[in-house]
């Protein structure tokens, strides 16, 4: 392969990330499958399939759709999961919520390291792949960080590392 993946490569993740993907994959294997199959049944009834813009859409939308499941399949396949038992929260890990004074913004964050396919920054949940992420890995309580970041660059002290 060209880029440095392999085949064989795990997707890090936790077991609450894992589950979410698992059941968004058995929501779109069942529910969402036959919706767009009733929706695109519903469209073909209307006719000319060729100026039909409904039918045209619910064909988007079931590509689309199959897309992320092919997706899915193949991270959870891959999936690596993290057991958080073996986590002793001394260092900053995936599967642990750090809580950082940024010093550049004068404020408190907690974030929670989780894999790049579990990432939510509206949750807290940041990439342990990102930038702020990529730096915080492996730092104790009391280390202090530099993150460039699109803003410029943020000063960052570990207040506490817990599991989670």
């Amino acid at each position: 392969m060209s880029d440095k993946a392999t085949v064989n490569d795990g997707i890090d993740m936790t077991k609450e990330g894992y589950d979410r993907l698992y059941e968004e994959l058995k929501y779109l294997r069942s529910e969402a499958r036959y919706a767009v199959a009733q929706r695109i049944e519903e469209a073909r009834s209307f006719g000319d399939l060729s100026e039909n813009a409904e039918y045209a859409a619910a064909k988007d939308e079931q590509a689309k759709m199959e897309s992320r499941i092919q997706r899915l399949e193949t991270q959870l396949s891959k999936a690596k999961i993290i057991d958080s038992s073996t986590l002793d929260g001394s260092h900053v890990a995936l599967g642990t919520a750090v809580t950082i004074e940024d010093s550049t913004l004068k404020k408190k964050f907690v974030y929670s390291l989780v894999g790049s396919e579990e990432a939510d920054p509206k949750k807290n949940r940041i990439s342990s792949a990102s930038p702020v992420g990529q730096a915080l890995m492996g730092k104790k309580v009391g280390d202090e960080i530099h993150v460039k970041v699109p803003n410029g660059i943020r000063k960052l002290h570990i207040l506490d590392i817990q599991v989670v």
